[in-house]
Formats: structure tokens, C-alpha cells, sequence
């Protein structure tokens, strides 16, 4: 059945490998791809550890794999998030992205060669299915409530904001704005050293150079 959990799992498990094998073989996707792949493995893991792994702990008798398996989805969360916050045309970035696809990757095959064998033979098909309405329902829930996060630090939800900072002289605080646009403006100055700079010292670089323009 379309519906059942085990099939929205795997079905959420092949999109995000799909994202990965994009953000690995064109990097110019990684700006898109990224925030994408971060909320997407955020809800979805949400929505297990809420409405899947208690029946998986209490039906299948599986307790202690499930608080494996939610350790897992800790840790790729914070390696996520941590990659947003980068560079994303750095070597750094490079390494940090091939740790999380490797970490969120052997989360899947443990889920998909052990979780999920378990819970299809504990349960029968109607309670599946209802499991994966549910998973469906809070996964959504979830994706509604956290807004993307551009790689480098900004934020995807609103492109023509950022296009215009990027085109128009600044007037403000270069601290109200955020990494990726700083780093896009050092990138326009020639400013050397960028992809190893924060976001303070992105400003800083970016002020000093504008002012010497001036």
C-alpha cells in the first residue's frame, strides 16, 4: 500500500539520496539542495522519533534500536545544520558533506536492513497504513513550521530580498546581514580569505573594503 509507513520512509529515504548524489555531482545545486535536504531529513526525523519509533520500541519490541536510531538523527541534524553555516564552495564544505551524507546513509541501511523488517512483520497492514498517516501528518507539521536556511547562513525563503542587498549600495549595519550575503559582497570586492571567514569578519572586511572605495 502507497500508504503504509514503511513505504513513506523508504520513499523519503530515496529523495534524500537523490539530493545528496546532486549536492555531490553539481555543486552549483548546493545552495538550493542543501537547506532542502536539511529540513527535509529534520521533519522527517521528527515525525519518526514522535509517531514511528514508540510503536517500533512498544509493538515490535525494538526499545533499544530506537533510541539508537534517534541518537543517529541527532547527530545528522547537528552535522546539518553545521554545513548551512559553511562556505559551501570550500574545501571544508567538501569534507563536512561527504561525513553527513556517510553518517545519514548508514542511519538508513540499519533503519531499512533491521527497523523496518521489524515493524512490517510485529504489525499488520491496517495499523501500517495508519502509522504512516500519522508519520505523514506530523512530518508535514513539521516542514510548516521551520523555515529554510540558504547554505552560508542565509536564509532561502525570500530570493528577491537578497538579490537586492546584493545589488544595492548598502546604507545599514553590515551586521543585520546575513553570512551568504556578506560572503557574496567579499566575493564581489576581491576580498581574499573569504571562504575561512565568519560572519563577523566577513563585515568587518567587507566595511573596510567599502570604505576604501569611498
Amino acid at each position: 500500500m502507497a500508504d503504509d509507513v514503511i513505504t513513506m520512509l523508504t520513499t523519503d529515504h530515496r529523495e534524500l539520496k537523490r539530493l545528496f548524489e546532486m549536492m555531490t555531482s553539481d555543486k552549483s545545486s548546493r545552495p538550493l539542495a542543501l537547506p532542502l535536504a536539511v529540513a527535509m531529513l529534520e521533519a522527517h526525523s521528527e515525525a519518526e522519533e514522535k509517531g514511528v519509533y514508540p510503536a517500533l520500541a512498544r509493538e515490535a519490541g525494538e526499545e533499544a534500536e530506537a533510541k539508537h536510531a534517534t541518537e543517529e538523527h541527532h547527530e545528522a541534524e547537528h552535522m546539518g545544520k553545521h554545513l548551512l553555516e559553511m562556505d559551501w564552495e570550500s574545501e571544508e564544505f567538501d569534507q563536512a558533506l561527504h561525513q553527513w551524507i556517510d553518517a545519514v546513509q548508514h542511519h538508513v541501511e540499519e533503519e531499512e536492513n533491521d527497523l523496518l523488517p521489524a515493524l512490517g512483520e510485529a504489525l499488520d497492514a491496517g495499523r501500517l497504513e495508519e502509522l504512516g498517516l500519522e508519520f505523514a501528518r506530523l512530518r508535514s507539521q513539521a516542514l510548516a513550521g521551520q523555515p529554510l536556511k540558504a547554505a552560508g547562513g542565509g536564509t532561502s525563503t525570500d530570493g528577491r530580498k537578497r538579490k537586492q542587498a546584493q545589488n544595492t549600495p548598502d546604507t545599514s549595519d553590515d551586521a543585520g546581514e546575513t553570512r551568504a550575503e556578506l560572503y557574496d559582497k567579499a566575493r564581489e570586492l576581491g576580498i581574499e580569505g573569504r571562504s575561512t571567514m565568519n560572519k563577523d569578519e566577513l563585515a568587518r572586511e567587507v566595511h573596510k573594503a567599502e570604505g576604501g572605495k569611498g
